[in-house]
């Protein structure tokens, strides 16, 4: 028999939501002031910070990277790219121009940022001031919220509707009800870290019923592993002239998540709102090294493929077993254990391998990111120790 527990409306676990959502109330009604997010330090079960040995033999499932790195056509470029190490003005690559062409854009559509989550930070700091909100659900990407609740800033959630996928209705509603105070929408697409799609009939369902001076942010961080035909970016929406900023990452599929280089695609106008937050921190070997990764078809194709396959496999002999996992399309799945998560991370950690950090709402969850085809067979092997009895 599988271990899946559905979830139906459920709010956060903690404070005034979580009263408000075991009462019956309705979900736009449960508010997250600032200080009841929950912290960074609340988020990740166990650092990885540590002596480098350490962790180059830890098997890394935790962070949904892409095991295998950039592609040689990439490394060739980072290196090259050495040379302007010590220079302020150097060229870059046309990598902005690289990008929005790759992407079916203008150069002024797009925004260069220090990973998506400077993105996402960007546009909290750009469209949450005098009191306005974040609309989302929970659970999602929750850094999002952290960041805001860092900048005295409040979140209006609803829960996660039938087989963990996003409620778009709900969204609708509450967006419509509290209109003068939302700053913006954000919807992770597909979602992290139940893996799950918004279709695009959802989305434009979702823009269409809001008002029309409403941003939207589409966090699209794992796009490129999606299969549903259902699904679809949203960056069309963006040459429509619609507030919709899309924010994607090199550090996912690329397997650039240490350089740091994420960026956005949205209007002229909200890039003009967002410039002056950022960091201007990216460097050199990054965008050298993006303007290649785009260009290596083949390198994406391969990882593509692996990752997916290798997620399939996982999920399927899961099951086999009895232990059902959330439908994703991603690089990583959710899988119901049956017993608390924060143990049976504590148990794969003690064997050598990192699996994902708590998410509080789905707390017999474990988020398991696909590495290696041998680091997810040491994960099977470990997973069928733990739970032998």
């Amino acid at each position: 028999m599988g271990h899946r527990r559905r979830i139906t409306r459920r709010g956060f676990v903690g404070g005034t939501t979580a009263l408000l959502a075991y009462a019956g109330l309705s979900p736009i009604s449960a508010r997250a002031s600032s200080a009841n997010w929950r912290r960074p330090d609340q988020l990740v079960s166990s650092p990885l910070w540590q002596e480098a040995d350490d962790y180059d033999s830890l098997v890394k499932l935790n962070y949904n990277e892409n095991p295998y790195g950039p592609s040689d056509a990439v490394l060739k470029a980072m290196t090259k790219a050495f040379k302007y190490s010590m220079r302020y003005g150097y060229p870059d690559g046309g990598v902005r121009s690289v990008i929005a062409e790759h992407h079916g854009v203008g150069d002024r559509n797009v925004l260069l940022g220090a990973g998506s989550s400077e993105i996402l930070e960007v546009v909290g700091l750009s469209l949450l001031g005098r009191g306005k909100k974040i609309v989302g659900v929970d659970t999602t990407f929750e850094a999002v919220y952290v960041h805001a609740s860092g900048i005295n800033a409040e979140a209006i959630t609803v829960p996660l509707g039938d087989n963990y996928r996003q409620d778009i209705p709900a969204l609708i509603e509450a967006t419509n009800k509290h209109h003068d105070e939302v700053g913006f929408v954000y919807l992770c697409n597909p979602n992290n870290p139940t893996g799950t799609t918004v279709s695009a009939a959802e989305v434009r369902q979702l823009l269409d019923g809001i008002p029309n001076d409403v941003p939207v942010l589409i966090d699209e961080a794992y796009h490129h592993f999606v299969e549903d035909p259902d699904y679809a970016t949203s960056i069309p929406y963006v040459l429509e002239g619609r507030p919709v900023i899309i924010a994607r990452t090199f550090s996912k599929l690329f397997g650039m998540a240490a350089m740091r280089l994420g960026f956005a695609i949205t209007t002229p106008e909200m890039i003009a709102r967002m410039t002056p937050y950022l960091t201007g921190s990216i460097n050199a070997l990054a965008k050298w090294g993006a303007v290649a990764a785009l260009e290596d078809v083949q390198a994406q194709q391969r990882v593509r493929d692996v990752t997916v396959s290798l997620r399939k496999k996982a999920v399927r002999e899961l099951a086999e077993m009895g232990y059902e996992s959330i439908p994703s399309e991603t690089n990583f799945f959710m899988l119901h254990t049956g017993r608390p998560a924060r143990r049976v991370g504590a148990a794969f950690r003690q064997r050598g391998i990192a699996v994902g950090r708590l998410f509080p709402p789905l707390p017999n969850h474990l988020r398991v990111s696909i590495g290696t085809e041998d680091e997810m067979a040491a994960f099977m092997t470990a997973f069928k120790e733990i739970f032998a009895a």
